[in-house]
Order: C-alpha cells, then sequence, then structure tokens
C-alpha cells in the first residue's frame, strides 16, 4: 500500500494510533490501532487490543474445514474493527508473503486470505501473527480531524506491542512510547 507520492500530511501507515482517554465512541476506548493505510483518500486500520470474544482461532479453522497440525491455540481471533466484521485478516511478521501479502511496515504484512490460515494451521506460516475481524475505517481526511480534535494520538509500532497476548497492557505500553503517564493526559486540546 506505499505510494509513489507522499501525501502532503504525514502517512501513519506502519504506527500505532492510540485512543486518547476522552475519546467519545466507546467502539474505540482504550483502543490501540495499528494503520495499514493512510493517504489523502481514507485510512485502514486493525485494532489490536480487543478480543473477538465470540470465535477462538481453532474454531475459526474448524468453521473453515482446516485442520491443524500444530498447536494454534495461542493466537487470539481480535475485534478488527466495526467495518465488515466478518472478514478475517492477518497481520503478521514479513518472514512469510504471498502474492496477495501487501507490506504495511517496517517488516510487517497483512493477508486476507485463506492460504495464510492453513499455512499457520501446518506450522508454515509467519513467526509472529494476529488474526482480526474486520477493520477501522476513515473516509478522506476523517482520521486527521479526529486527531486534529485531539481523539487519537500515534506512536511508532513496536513488534513487542503489536504481536503481545497481554491484549490488556497494549494500550498503557503504546502510551508509554510517548513518554508521559496516562494520568497527564487531558480530554481538551488546547492552544497557545
Amino acid at each position: 500500500m506505499k505510494q509513489m507520492s507522499e501525501p502532503a500530511t504525514e502517512t501513519l501507515e506502519g504506527k500505532l494510533l492510540v485512543a486518547m482517554p476522552s475519546m467519545g465512541d466507546p467502539r474505540f476506548e482504550r483502543t490501540v490501532i495499528y494503520m495499514c493505510a493512510h493517504s489523502p483518500e481514507g485510512a485502514m486500520g486493525l485494532v489490536i487490543n480487543k478480543p473477538a470474544g465470540h470465535i477462538s482461532f481453532p474454531e475459526l479453522l474448524t468453521q473453515l474445514g482446516i485442520e491443524a497440525e500444530t498447536d494454534v491455540e495461542p493466537i487470539r481471533v481480535l475485534s478488527g474493527g466495526p467495518v465488515e466484521a466478518a472478514r478475517g485478516f492477518v497481520l503478521h511478521t514479513d518472514d512469510y508473503t504471498q502474492p496477495s501479502s501487501m507490506e504495511v511496515g517496517d517488516h510487517v504484512a497483512l493477508t486476507a486470505t485463506v492460504d495464510i490460515l492453513k499455512a499457520i494451521a501446518a506450522g508454515e506460516g509467519p513467526r509472529q501473527c494476529l488474526f482480526a475481524l474486520g477493520y477501522a475505517g476513515w473516509g478522506p481526511g476523517q482520521l486527521d480531524a479526529e486527531i486534529q480534535a485531539n481523539g487519537w494520538l500515534h506512536v511508532d509500532a513496536d513488534p513487542d506491542i503489536l504481536f503481545s497476548a497481554d491484549l490488556d497492557r497494549k494500550w498503557t505500553r503504546a502510551i508509554a512510547k510517548l513518554g508521559f503517564d496516562v494520568a497527564h493526559l487531558s480530554g481538551t486540546a488546547g492552544r497557545a
């Protein structure tokens, strides 16, 4: 999803988007999103710290008729966002790619085909991955406006946060990367 010409504003592709404590939308409260695309045409990312809750990865494979030849229990199914909640995405290290994989950050790729699920089940998939149902999407200028309205912060992605199994701590760990305590965050934007 890399573009030949850079947009006028900084691209957030490959970064973590972190919800401010004052986030008004309960769907995104204390959310960390890995940004897969960000351009003047819009933005797309995957929530990386909210479990789907209604299905496990082994159950998903069973529903798709895929037999696991290795332990896939540690792979969590996440609620990737409210858009197309039945569509699956695998965010993974780039040690595994296929023709439909898209590079979305430093050593991170996105694949949305059943072939990667078969590879994971056979023990031939990426070294690290997460599986998300649905995604978060924004129209042209929408995300930039939400950032200006003090709804989101962004920070460089960190594989230790991105692929961590500790979903509950991803938000505080991402905030800590910014160098300040979450207790000092204000929900209102200031003007000098």
